[in-house]
């Protein structure tokens, strides 16, 4: 379970740098990649519940 939350982590903090820091400048795009990664970050939790719901059966 350590692994799951060290890469889920590492997740939130490649988005946070690329929201200070590594911006493109077309709105559009930038709202499309902003959405991408917000869905992946809510994949991966509801990754990281169903292997606890597993782990708890």
């Amino acid at each position: 379970m350590k692994k799951q939350l060290i890469i889920y982590g590492i997740l939130i903090v490649i988005y946070v740098l690329y929201n200070f820091f590594f911006k493109i400048a077309d709105e559009k795009i930038n709202t499309a990649i902003n959405i991408l990664f917000g869905s992946l970050i809510f994949g991966y939790i509801a990754y990281i519940a169903s292997t606890l719901l597993k782990k708890m059966k």
